[in-house]
């Protein structure tokens, strides 16, 4: 005959001990729940972190993937003007991570590129590669009557370095009245290729003598476009960018910079002095 007691006991025992691994299942789970939430809870906060960074990165609210360098955005529509060895526009599409939004320019011929800089081509391949349309043969003072760009508007004018090149002295009063007839018929066509709506042109130019007989304020003034602003131009902002002489024997060389301004134009407000 079995004992009840027996059973019973060892049926107490039982309940006894399935509770205990009942309870400590139930103590690992949550443990478990409690490991997981915090994982998800960091691995939330490190999403947001990223987020965050990124964003700032971008230059940019939430939802707006827009990518900035100094005062260019991917968004912007931008037009380059007298482009070297294309290593600035580069920067800017390195930067911008695309090239879709860009037109990259330079007078020079294909071949020019070729001969003047050791660079050049393998910035144009790489600019092509990321979307970029690069012209050459673009005269600065009659682009407005080219035959692609005429069809265009931009947001972004960007003329770094305008120069003739060496005829005279650069101190010579013939030598300077060339670069300012340069500069004019720059800033008449380009105006002419800006968009009304907040669109600006870029010229970026060394400070001192002789440059500041150049007059690049009052005759922007003069054609009808406005002084925004002006501020200091960094070359060491633009990554992989190098200043070329662009002229005789030395064309791949870089000049000397010094201080340099960077002198940001738009429309002129009817009515404004």
């Amino acid at each position: 005959m079995y004992s009840c007691a027996g059973l019973g006991v060892t049926a107490t025992n039982n309940t006894a001990t399935t509770m205990e691994e009942d309870d400590d299942e139930e103590e690992e789970e949550e443990k478990e729940e409690e490991e997981e939430g915090g994982n998800k809870s960091l691995s939330s906060e490190s999403d947001e972190e990223e987020e965050e960074e990124e964003e700032l990165m971008l230059g940019s609210g939430k939802g707006n993937r827009e990518r900035w360098i100094e005062h260019y955005a991917s968004s912007h529509r931008i037009l380059l003007v007298g482009e070297g060895d294309f290593s600035f526009s580069l920067s800017l599409a390195k930067a911008f991570a695309s090239a879709h939004n860009m037109v990259a320019t330079s007078l020079d011929t294909h071949q020019d590129i070729v001969s003047k800089y050791s660079n050049g081509i393998e910035n144009v391949r790489e600019l092509e590669e990321m979307g970029c349309l690069v012209l050459y043969g673009v005269d600065a003072t009659k682009m407005s009557k080219h035959f692609f760009l005429r069809t265009q508007r931009f947001d972004r004018i960007v003329y770094n370095f305008p120069h003739v090149g060496f005829i005279f002295p650069e101190a010579n009063g013939c030598q300077i009245k060339l670069n300012k007839q340069l500069v004019k018929g720059f800033l008449m066509n380009g105006k002419a290729l800006l968009r009304k709506e907040e669109g600006e042109i870029h010229v970026t130019n060394k400070d001192g003598d002789p440059y500041d007989k150049w007059d690049l304020v009052k005759k922007a003034k003069k054609i009808g476009l406005a002084l925004h602003e002006s501020i200091p131009f960094c070359k060491d902002k633009y990554p992989g960018y190098g200043n070329k002489r662009a002229h005789g024997s030395y064309s791949d060389a870089p000049f000397r910079l010094g201080d340099c301004t960077t002198f940001k134009f738009r429309l002129a407000q009817e009515g404004s002095c």
